[in-house]
């Protein structure tokens, strides 16, 4: 199954492409889409869209794993980056994509063991998890991967059961 996680914004969403295969994770790719600042932000979530469809049609991934929005003291900051969660979220409904959403504390459960986890730890656990040589970079792209480790992980629990018990693939005697 490939896996496209994205972590969402206005100025910078990292997104990063993963297969998983039998527990098993594979970096494809990685990295982030900028919008420049001085533009309105009507062109820039044009130009997310644009990207994120780009990027949809590239990877052709099965599914997409979105990290949920989490506000903390700016509330400027926060409506903006739901604004261009709205429009990848969009890109990905009207390409037929499958979208899964996780909060922060999910994704740092799923990759280092512990919800309360900082930063430098998940960005340690995903290099490891994907064998990468160095720490993912830029942080938004090091999110990006962990919110698709975290939903291979939840995709391919045997506590899913509406992907582990399709009734069609057992024989009855």
């Amino acid at each position: 199954m490939i896996i496209l996680g994205v972590d969402p914004g206005i100025a910078t969403i990292g997104f990063g492409v993963i297969e998983a295969r039998r527990g098993q994770n594979i970096l494809k790719q990685y990295g982030v889409i900028t919008t420049p600042a001085g533009l309105p932000l009507a062109n820039r979530l044009l130009q997310i869209s644009e990207d994120m469809d780009a990027l949809i049609r590239q990877f052709q991934p099965d599914e997409m794993a979105v990290e949920e929005l989490f506000f903390t003291k700016n509330i400027t900051t926060g409506i903006a980056v739901a604004h261009g969660r709205g429009v990848i979220l969009l890109s990905a409904q009207k390409l037929g994509l499958p979208i899964f959403e996780y909060t922060p504390m999910q994704v740092k459960q799923a990759v280092a063991g512990y919800g309360g986890a900082q930063k430098l730890q998940v960005m340690k656990m995903t290099q490891r998890l994907l064998k990468m040589k160095h720490l993912p970079r830029p942080d938004d792209a090091a999110d990006a991967l962990a919110i698709a480790i975290c939903h291979s992980r939840a995709a391919t629990s045997l506590l899913n059961t509406e992907r582990v018990f399709d009734p069609s693939h057992y024989q009855t005697r």
